[in-house]
């Protein structure tokens, strides 16, 4: 049986609700979408700009909803169900995650970067699963939206809260940073995404540095000691008063860092040295990017719970996210077909670390290694530039075929030596039949890009298995 999460009292209070009629219910959830409300959660009907909750209140409660919070009647309600009334739902969603976090008693973990969140997290969770009562925030719940709703969703009695906060603007971090105000805050990495938003990397940096508007006093800062911006950052911290930056390298001489790392087709092992401790750990996944991930997560493990071997030694159950790294291999009737989904996001740093993948598998039997490729976007006047920057990459990666579309991937696709080209289309329109006519037994593909416009791509190919169950491993 689920766990009671809120009492109707504790939620009224939290949000100053007016209620018609006394509450005595309890809510094991927090929702802001119906698609996905299950029984016994807590509904709150937020109005967007191209959808109103409260319109779907009645399909909340259609699916077991125990409340719904609004701010005004809903259409199609059954007489008596239990709503609280407000001004405004997305502050009292917000009120409601205030109250969450004052009642937290466990360390709270926030984590940003222009790469490596949501992995790291995952990282971050599995370590901390092996030493207490964890929770952590679904993929990429990381917005003004999806940060106020894992934090609302956070059980009282956990030991540890791991969040992820996004952003693509100044100014946006600070508020969530405020929110989470986590004890330890973690920034992975710098990188040119979102650049069309920003002047330049250093700008980026800063933004990133408003993590600091909320870490506690007595908090620790992790930083990533390889980046250009490292100094700059070290520098927002101690402007803040904080005394320390605690750092994780590849390269070493830091908190934690990298002494040798062996790569093969489907793991990662990694030996480093983690607060002056030297441990080995394996990820059942390849790519040095992982490694470093892993790093991260270990020292934040580290500096929450005082524990390292036993989170070490949970990295091994870390599976990829979808798009994130996960592989099918597809029955085709001549043999094998190695699909590696990379689709979750698309930066000149994360199309790199899809490059190395592929280039660490080795195909059998003539097969071929093929990258299909997306536009980047949101990388302002450097946009043909970054994605020229990519050639030498794919060809020092050993990748055989590359298929592109999008107008910005036309200078990479161009500037590729003619055998290396499988084909470009501007709008993709016409790209999922290209590549899926291409595509034989024994080949690896990597589907890299962004989901919305790589999904046809991906269904077309998983289409040509003749087994629909197909096997799903890590890749």
């Amino acid at each position: 049986m689920s766990e009671t999460l809120w009492h109707a009292e504790d939620v009224v209070r939290a949000v100053r609700g007016a209620v018609l009629h006394e509450q005595a219910w309890t809510a094991q959830g927090v929702s802001i979408d119906s698609r996905t409300a299950r029984k016994g959660d807590l509904f709150i009907a937020l109005q967007g700009p191209n959808n109103d909750g409260h319109e779907f209140v009645a399909s909340a409660f259609a699916s077991g909803a125990a409340a719904a919070i609004v701010s005004r009647q809903p259409l199609n309600l059954k007489p008596g169900v239990p709503l609280l009334f407000v001004q405004d739902t997305f502050e009292a969603l917000q009120d409601l995650a205030r109250a969450a976090r004052a009642r937290a008693r466990g360390k709270i973990i926030a984590i940003t970067g222009s790469i490596g969140k949501t992995t790291t997290k995952e990282m971050l969770r599995l370590c901390l699963s092996a030493v207490g009562k964890t929770f952590a925030c679904p993929s990429s719940y990381n917005n003004k939206y999806g940060l106020p709703v894992s934090l609302a969703n956070l059980p009282p009695d956990a030991d540890f809260g791991v969040f992820e906060l996004g952003m693509s603007h100044a100014g946006e971090l600070s508020p969530l940073a405020r929110l989470a105000a986590p004890d330890v805050a973690v920034i992975t990495g710098v990188e040119a995404v979102h650049l069309a938003n920003f002047a330049s990397l250093d700008a980026i940096a800063d933004a990133k540095a408003e993590i600091l508007e909320g870490l506690k006093k007595d908090g620790v800062f992790i930083v990533n000691k390889d980046i250009p911006q490292f100094a700059r950052l070290s520098a927002a911290a101690k402007s803040k008063g904080f005394k320390k930056t605690v750092t994780f390298s590849e390269i070493g001489h830091a908190d934690a860092f990298l002494r040798k790392c062996v790569l093969t087709e489907e793991n990662s092992f990694a030996n480093v040295v983690v607060a002056g401790r030297q441990l080995s750990y394996t990820i059942p996944a390849p790519g040095k990017h992982l490694v470093k991930n892993a790093l991260a997560a270990l020292l934040a493990a580290f500096a929450a719970s005082g524990k390292i071997e036993e989170p070490a030694s949970a990295l091994s159950l870390y599976e990829p996210g979808e798009g994130r790294g996960d592989a099918d291999i597809l029955d085709l009737p001549e043999g094998p077909l190695m699909v590696i989904d990379e689709s979750s996001n698309s930066s000149p740093v994360s199309v790199r670390a899809a490059i190395q993948v592929l280039s660490q598998h080795i195909p059998r039997h003539r097969g071929r290694r093929i990258l299909i490729l997306g536009e980047m976007p949101d990388l302002g006047l450097m946009s043909p530039d970054l994605h020229l920057a990519l050639v030498p990459e794919i060809v020092l990666g050993r990748i055989d075929l590359v298929f592109c579309f999008g107008d910005a991937t036309r200078y990479l696709y161009d500037a590729l030596p003619p055998d290396l080209r499988g084909g470009y289309d501007p709008d993709g329109d016409q790209l999922a039949a290209m590549v899926a006519n291409y595509v034989n037994a024994n080949d690896i593909v990597v589907v890299k890009g962004q989901r919305t416009a790589l999904q046809e791509i991906l269904d077309a190919l998983r289409g040509l298995s003749a087994d629909p169950s197909r096997k799903k491993i890590n890749a």
